[in-house]
């Protein structure tokens, strides 16, 4: 999901949206709006996905371009902070949720009921274990979370992988048919950027039976991964398609937001929302949101860029945890990057590519209320040539809410050679 917007003299962004998602090139379904990447086939396929219900579900959430954590998370009690961004700092009397250290960005406001009953958390310098300031190589490093390995499989098909049989629902992107590189691997997954467009156009009642057949018989010779994906499609058209097109009315008088730039993050967590009450045995749900590449006119508290970006983000996910009600229990969202921005502000007012960064986990499991993570500071000592230093793997982070809301997937086949050191952030 992206939005028309500056990039000013980043050429590795925009290189970065057009390339980034490898996965396509692994499956894809001509005309349906999606792509299916799967070894399955036909109904036992849709039936061995419906049949895992009422399980947890981790949706994640992707800041795309690097977002600037210290931005949304904002080191108010570090002096250094302030004089490295003089005309760009959140003003210390502005935060949200303070304690010595850290307050949140203002317009954060929509989430503070989360945060206020504990079931939203900040954890601070957090990324990458070495820097690597090139959108195209970063995010296909956080996806992969494999490092030093050459095999092509993302850590989100790893987990659904260790789960036995599983169909393409177990995992799901949505806001865009092209997976990100964390789906890239032999488990069966789905994208698509939005339900309507998984039905196969021109059916009918008195065609649809078929059209199927003869769709199957075309393909079912078809070796390799257009032959899977096509027939898994056909697949998925005839059963999930079908369940989804229903029409969905939020719930608990939640009303998503319209206007620009909320309005694709609002319709991707709508559409989350309402696969998690079908509860079709979705695992992970992933969208991406950005961008968050301001190299200028990042703005102020009360202006520009990161602000109507921040309030976009702040009213989706209020209104998709209010909409889920009692069943956000059963929901844990976390926030990823490919990396954060330089401490000091550039000449256009705007932040450069960094390394250390931010995430934010909340819904159920979380023990909430507060900041995780190790402080470096933001002295010229501390810094690693001008960033951030990262203190903890994002990994770890990931590895704890996969650990204690997915128990039965092994932690080491889904972050191979991760040294585990859990934070405490999970119940």
């Amino acid at each position: 999901m992206s939005h028309d917007g500056a990039h000013d003299g980043c050429e590795d962004y925009e290189r970065a949206s057009r390339l980034s998602r490898r996965g396509f090139m692994q499956g894809m379904a001509a005309a349906t709006g999606a792509v299916v990447a799967t070894q399955m086939f036909g109904d036992a396929m849709m039936e061995a996905s419906f049949g895992a219900t009422g399980g947890n579900v981790l949706v994640v959430l992707s800041f795309r371009g690097g977002i600037d954590g210290m931005g949304m998370v904002v080191p108010h009690g570090d002096p250094d902070y302030y004089r490295a961004r003089p005309s760009i700092a959140v003003p210390k009397t502005s935060v949200l949720a303070a304690d010595a250290t850290f307050g949140l960005h203002p317009q954060l406001a929509p989430l503070l009921p989360l945060w206020s009953s504990r079931r939203m958390a900040a954890v601070h310098a957090v990324g990458l274990e070495v820097p690597n300031r090139s959108h195209f190589k970063a995010i296909e490093l956080v996806e992969d979370s494999d490092p030093g390995s050459s095999v092509r499989r993302g850590w989100v098909n790893r987990m659904i992988g260790t789960g036995g049989i599983v169909g393409p629902t177990e995992a799901v992107h949505l806001s865009s048919p092209l997976p990100p590189t964390s789906f890239s691997g032999p488990a069966p997954t789905l994208a698509t950027d939005g339900f309507g467009n998984l039905q196969l156009s021109g059916l009918s009642s008195s065609r649809a039976a078929r059209r199927y057949a003869a769709e199957a018989k075309v393909w079912e010779a078809t070796s390799g991964p257009l032959g899977q994906a096509a027939r898994s499609a056909f697949a998925v058209n005839k059963g999930f398609a079908t369940t989804m097109a229903k029409a969905y009315q939020p719930a608990n008088g939640a009303a998503y937001p319209t206007d620009y730039p909320a309005h694709d993050l609002a319709e991707a967590l709508r559409d989350a929302a309402h696969l998690i009450k079908a509860d079709v045995g979705t695992s992970v749900i992933s969208i991406d949101f950005g961008s968050w590449d301001m190299h200028a006119d990042y703005g102020n508290q009360d202006s520009g860029q990161m602000r109507s970006m921040t309030a976009a983000f702040a009213r989706s996910v209020a209104a998709f945890f209010q909409d889920l009600g009692t069943l956000g229990d059963r929901v844990t969202l976390t926030t990823i990057s490919e990396f954060g921005r330089r401490v000091a502000q550039n000449g256009n007012r705007g932040l450069d590519h960094g390394w250390g960064n931010m995430m934010l986990v909340m819904g159920g499991g979380v023990r909430g209320g507060q900041y995780y993570g190790t402080w470096p500071g933001l002295a010229d000592g501390k810094l690693v040539s001008g960033d951030l230093q990262v203190t903890t793997d994002y990994r770890n982070v990931l590895g704890e809410i996969v650990a204690r809301r997915f128990p039965d997937r092994p932690l080491g086949q889904v972050f191979p050679g991760l040294s585990y050191r859990p934070l405490g952030l999970m119940a």
